[in-house]
């Protein structure tokens, strides 16, 4: 049975002055689903660019199969869940502050971990 699970995206976007959320890490091998009970709402950061943050240590890097104009800092995506894993492919649309319609549908690509280095 599908869920449809809407998660807020958080207010923190990369703009000029805020460092790189992923500095001092590193990219392990890319993942087809991730465990969302485990892992924070997602971030949009830019257009191709959605982070969930797991813990202190690592965060996942995914992003759009292709196009998602849509995709905006501070939108709100609406993730298609099946089970307790988002994974590739799976859909997602976005409603714009202030707004009630949401956009098109998009689909996730792989997920990448990225961990922090142990100093």
């Amino acid at each position: 049975m599908m869920r449809v699970v809407v998660l807020a995206a958080l207010a923190l976007t990369l703009v000029a002055g805020k460092s790189d959320p992923l500095a001092d890490r590193v990219a392990g091998k890319p993942v087809r689903c991730i465990d969302i009970q485990r892992n924070g709402g997602p971030e949009i950061v830019d257009s191709q660019t959605i982070l969930y943050r797991q813990s202190g240590t690592r965060i996942w890097k995914t992003g759009p199969v292709g196009e998602c104009p849509s995709l905006r800092p501070r939108d709100t995506l609406i993730v298609d869940v099946y089970g307790g894993q988002v994974c590739r492919n799976d859909r997602f649309r976005t409603v714009s502050v202030g707004m009630s319609i949401p956009s098109g549908y998009c689909r996730f690509r792989d997920f990448t971990p990225y961990d922090k280095v142990a100093k």
